[in-house]
Formats: structure tokens, sequence, C-alpha cells
């Protein structure tokens, strides 16, 4: 499971020019799910995410977690997109979706995230607060 976390001043999602969800202050997950990915992964990931200290402390330091701040999750076969041999990536090691929804379900709702819509082909836009951006992979 992989998953790239950004902190964000704002980030939303449309599908088919509509809004589905948005988010103030907080952090955008993009969520991808390996084949022979577990629920236990999806739950410590979910936990690493809510843990980060990645937010400024009182001392302009990054020291503090989530907190109450948002999360918006969205759904992304193609961090396992692997293009070392040739030019077009190939997608083999990420789960089909029958097995990476619910995994993907579980994490947004350990999150307590809003949700992009899984499969759709989806317009993700972010203003980055820093910017941080963290790959995490279990």
């Amino acid at each position: 499971m992989r998953a790239l976390v950004q902190r964000v001043r704002a980030a939303s999602v449309q599908v088919e020019g509509e809004q589905i969800a948005a988010i103030g202050p907080g952090l955008l997950v993009l969520l991808g799910v390996r084949r022979g990915d577990t629920e236990e992964q999806a739950d410590m990931l979910a936990r690493k995410v809510l843990a980060l200290r990645v937010f400024d402390d009182a001392d302009g330091r990054m020291n503090e977690p989530l907190g109450a701040r948002e999360v918006l999750c969205v759904s992304q076969f193609t961090l396992y997109g692997d293009a070392r041999k040739g030019n077009r990536p190939s997608y083999v090691d990420a789960a089909p979706p029958a097995e990476a929804e619910p995994l993907y379900e579980r994490v947004r709702k350990a999150l307590g995230a809003e949700a992009g819509r899984f499969g759709a082909h989806m317009e993700v836009a972010l203003v980055n607060d820093g910017p941080v951006t963290l790959m995490l992979e279990l």
C-alpha cells in the first residue's frame, strides 16, 4: 500500500464537472493499493497518516499531527505504475478494483476523510501548504 500525503491549504475533487468533495487546511491522501495488501496494512497506514507530525507548532516547526484538520482521500492506482522498462507504465502490481476498493474505503473511513469517487476519472485540485509531500509505503 502506498500513499502520497500532501499538506494542503485546500483540496477538492470534481467528477464530470461536479465538485464531489472539498476540504480546507489538512491533508490530501492519494492512496494506491497493491495486489495482496491486507486490512492490517490499511489500518497501519491510516494510523500513520493520523499521527504524522507535519503541521507547524507555535514555534513554526513541523511538530503537530493532523488534529481537527480535514482529510481528502483519493484512490490512485497509478502509484503502482512501473516504467522501468520502456515508456508505457505497467500497472500489474496495482490491485484489481474488487480487492482495492474495500481497502481504500477502510483507510478513508479510518481517516474520517472526504472522498473521491473510486474508479472515476477525477479532477483533483489542491493548494499545497509548504509544500510538504511525503510518500508512505507499507
